[in-house]
């Protein structure tokens, strides 16, 4: 994919795909929107250790670097697996401004996460896996279990076939008990169809320029 780099509004990164016609990120902000989803609203409401983590769209690896850091200030032990079909150059990784506004020591771990090779465990430290993993969602079985999923694809009207009820139901059987799953959509019939499938859905306050995001918690 030809892809654009974008500054949003905090100053962040995000990247706009010409294909689908869609950003990455928030262009309100890249850092704050993943921060507020996936961190405040998911990592930090999961009180297990070690965590089991899905992340579904690699994408920048915003995602997968704002939970090292922080996993790194927590000390918990991170097994974090993703999965993409379209992974991004290294040449554009490197145009990316994330360590610089994060944390500019850390720039050998954000670059080693871009560089691991797909579809194999890789140990970035002693308390942080990383399983990238190359394939379509929506024909891809797993075979782990997981504690906590970032539910991180291009919006349901953009890519429907991620948000079908069959990928919520796969998620689901792949949940552990009080299994979590947090996204940026609110829409009516996702919180219908996480529903329907056995989640308790919760609304929650969005970050800057999103009235709603969605977490929901398999009982």
């Amino acid at each position: 994919m030809k892809l654009k780099l974008i500054k949003t509004s905090n100053g962040s990164h995000t990247l706009y795909s010409p294909e689908f016609e869609e950003h990455y990120h928030s262009i309100h902000g890249a850092i704050q929107e993943a921060k507020h989803v996936f961190i405040n609203a998911g990592f930090l409401h999961c009180k297990k250790n070690p965590i089991s983590i899905l992340d579904v769209g690699f994408g920048t690896g915003l995602n997968a670097f704002l939970t090292y850091l922080e996993a790194k200030n927590s000390g918990k032990r991170i097994h974090f697996h993703t999965i993409e079909l379209y992974p991004l150059d290294i040449s554009l990784v490197r145009k990316l401004n994330y360590i610089d506004i994060l944390n500019p020591n850390e720039k050998y771990i954000f670059n080693k996460l871009h560089q691991v090779a797909w579809n194999k465990r890789k140990n970035i430290n002693n308390n942080f896996t990383l399983h990238k993993i190359l394939a379509d969602l929506t024909t891809y079985s797993f075979n782990d279990a997981f504690d906590l999923v970032y539910f991180d694809p291009f919006a349901p009207d953009i890519q429907p076939e991620l948000w079908d009820k069959k990928i919520f139901r796969k998620i689901y059987d792949s949940l552990n008990k009080e299994g979590i799953i947090t996204t940026y959509s609110a829409k009516g019939e996702v919180k219908r169809t996480l529903t329907n499938i056995g989640y308790k859905v919760e609304s929650l306050p969005g970050p800057l320029g999103k009235r709603e995001i969605i977490r929901a918690i398999k009982l």
